[in-house]
């Protein structure tokens, strides 16, 4: 296993190498935005020579650069011939007159140069697709192209950087300091994405390796050269994103002078990476926020606390079981449900795999949580269900599994693809490593009560506070599992398909699984949001003096479960699988804690004693009038029954928000809660 991580010393130098594109004034906004969040003091981008002489170039960087340079430390890559001064008609093709570079770079200098104080001289130059060397074998008009470029722009005071070679080759770097390019640069740039290429599995040596080629180079020729990573990444086409927020820890530990990431945002399946040439998805994965700008795990972490953030958040990783256990795997183990799962099993003394992939703020206070309870019996694995390989790998010696990873909120509606490979492609994963695994492994899967839609088949009467079913058996006992199916949003659809494929598993390979379909969960550590955990945000709002946002018109019927009950019922389920298996059951806390909005926000003032500002928006598309679990067969078939009403756990959540209002802004959507307090723990304990 290796050490945990640690927050590198040299802290401050580090910035991003990121392309932007002609007219993407708004991406460049919001990207740079949110690396002000993120403690960037560097940027890197390129200043296409060819692109500045094309319709509208001018007027673009005209906006760019200085935009850039207000507030960060710009790094200019000039690069790309213009079509009509190239010897190959091309971008990649070196100049007719060499020295047409370095007019351009002397114009540059004097129209940009109040923004930034050092250029960088083309990129990853033996690379072909920047650099046709098929006409420039001996590399003597790069040499003498860069080299009057370099000469001149330190006459003129600014620092150059040599673009970095890509794969770095010290024949060539060696090469260019024979004949003098090297003596008239500042630094010199470097590549690297180890664990990205497969090229570059049997030829990357690490950064200290590379770094130390180059110092010995530079030592001849230029002792003074500083030696910058002007790029350096990982890929998350794998969708491994911890592995990617290690090797950017590992890339500034390099005994380098700066360090450039690449890149911040990941590109669009339809834009060309490189001249119009479209490579394969590793390419476009490489940023550490998603091309609809979702953060990644290292892009959130480091705009909520920094490189401190990251490595802190990083060292609750254990990339395996050291010792010969067989543990219980939950996976979405960090999550408000799936914590409280992992703190019931390991307060009965049993080890437990917490797999999680972080995605949401915050969740990461509940692996620090249940690390300093239980120590080395919990293992933090920071994963994504949608990575094949490393699901196969934790559940390979797992005892038994909980799957509640998924996306399970209405921001989902926005990316159904998204939505598809989390919940649906992430459950086959699952299935898929426990059909191959030659031994029995009972697995529980968490699905939704939204798997039967919008219920508008059901009539309802409309009472003073609350709606109610017109069917007397309804009233009576709820929505049983026999009610349709009816995926209704794209999320919906997602979620219910992964449903079914569990249970289409149970019967067709005998697999020992089956669903849960979670109604209204609720509990400490739950920071709450009106599509997921409503009545924690309602509390919130109200306990922060602020006005409580209800959709609709607030009769909207809900049964309500303490999580302590919840874990208790997984429990169950999994203790009686192999009789259940194949079979779906609601979860919820049934007619007993059914409760409409309007009676849960009269209880929240009952608490607060006082009245609290309570505004009606339109309901939400599909939004359900009335839903309450019908739970007798999950009763009667695993002998579970909810042991917290409504209201007494109501009133221990309250509490629990008061204990914390001193300590943390609970009405921020990343509020970390640090620990429950006591009487929390014992409940779970108990469960």
């Amino acid at each position: 296993m290796k050490n945990p991580p640690i927050a590198p010393k040299n802290r401050q130098n580090f910035g991003f190498a990121e392309w932007f594109r002609p007219g993407e004034y708004r991406r460049v906004e919001q990207a740079l935005d949110g690396m002000r969040r993120a403690g960037v003091r560097y940027i890197r981008t390129h200043l296409s020579w060819a692109e500045y002489h094309s319709s509208g170039g001018q007027e673009w960087y005209d906006w760019l650069i200085p935009f850039i340079g207000r507030d960060f430390d710009l790094l200019p890559c000039i690069h790309y011939t213009p079509p009509s001064l190239s010897r190959t008609g091309t971008s990649a093709g070196p100049p007719h007159r060499l020295l047409d570079y370095a007019d351009f770079i002397d114009h540059v200098l004097g129209r940009y140069g109040t923004h930034l104080d050092a250029v960088e001289l083309w990129n990853e130059p033996n690379n072909l697709l920047d650099w046709d060397w098929r006409l420039d074998t001996d590399w003597q008009l790069f040499c003498e192209m860069i080299g009057a470029a370099g000469y001149w722009a330190q006459e003129r005071g600014f620092r150059t950087v040599l673009g970095g070679p890509c794969p770095f080759d010290t024949h060539w770097l060696r090469l260019l300091g024979e004949r003098g390019v090297l003596g008239v640069m500042s630094a010199v740039g470097l590549h690297g994405f180890p664990g990205t290429w497969d090229s570059e599995a049997s030829t990357w040596d690490g950064w200290e390796r590379q770094v130390s080629a180059m110092r010995s180079i530079l030592d001849v020729y230029n002792p003074q050269a500083e030696i910058w990573i002007t790029e350096a990444g990982y890929s998350t086409w794998r969708k491994d994103e911890a592995v990617q927020a290690r090797s950017f820890l590992e890339a500034l530990e390099a005994p380098a002078d700066r360090l450039y990431w690449y890149g911040w945002q990941d590109i669009a399946g339809d834009v060309a990476v490189q001249e119009g040439l479209r490579f394969d998805d590793r390419h476009y994965h490489m940023g550490v926020v998603d091309v609809h700008g979702t953060p990644k795990l290292l892009g959130r972490l480091l705009m909520e606390g920094g490189i401190a953030g990251v490595a802190r958040t990083l060292s609750l990783s254990a990339p395996n079981v050291a010792k010969p256990v067989e543990p219980i795997v939950v996976i979405g183990g960090a999550g408000f449900v799936g914590s409280h799962l992992a703190e019931s099993l390991l307060a009965t003394g049993r080890e437990v795999v917490v797999f999680d992939n972080l995605s949401r703020p915050g969740v990461e206070g509940n692996l620090q949580w249940l690390k300093d309870r239980h120590r080395d019996r919990v293992h933090p694995i920071i994963g994504d269900v949608r990575d094949e390989t490393t699901v196969s790998g934790i559940t390979r010696d797992a005892e038994a599994v909980f799957h509640l990873a998924g996306q399970g909120s209405a921001v989902g509606y926005c990316h159904p693809v998204n939505d598809f490979e989390v919940n649906v492609r992430g459950t086959l994963n699952v299935l898929e490593a426990l059909r191959r695994v030659d031994r029995r492994i009972p697995a529980v899967f968490a699905s939704s009560s939204k798997v039967y839609g919008s219920l508008a088949n059901i009539p309802l009467r409309e009472g003073r506070d609350r709606y109610s079913p017109v069917d007397r058996a309804v009233a009576r006992w709820g929505i049983c599992e026999e009610q349709c199916l009816d995926f209704r949003a794209p999320l919906d659809c997602s979620s219910g398909a992964a449903d079914q494929y569990v249970l289409s598993y149970a019967r067709t390979y005998d697999l020992p699984v089956l669903v849960m379909r979670m109604s209204c969960i609720y509990g400490p550590r739950q920071i709450g949001a009106e599509e997921q955990g409503w009545l924690a945000r309602f509390l919130i709002q109200a306990l922060n003096g602020q006005s409580v946002m209800v959709s609709g018109d607030g009769k909207q019927v809900r049964d309500l479960l303490h999580v302590s009950d919840a874990s208790s019922a997984f429990r169950a389920a999994l203790h009686g699988v192999e009789r259940v298996k194949g079979q779906a059951f609601n979860l919820g806390g049934g007619p007993r804690n059914a409760v409409s909005v309007r009676a849960a926000l009269d209880e929240i003032e009952a608490l607060l004693g006082r009245s609290i500002d309570i505004r009606f928006n339109e309901r939400r598309q599909d939004d359900r009038a009335y839903f309450v679990s019908d739970t007798r067969k999950l009763e009667q078939s695993l002998g579970w029954k909810p042991k917290t009403g409504w209201q007494e756990g109501l009133a221990e959540l309250h509490d629990w928000f008061r204990s914390l209002q001193s300590r943390v802004d609970i009405g921020s959507r990343e509020a970390v809660f640090p620990h429950p307090p006591p009487q929390t723990a014992a409940r779970a304990e108990s469960a």
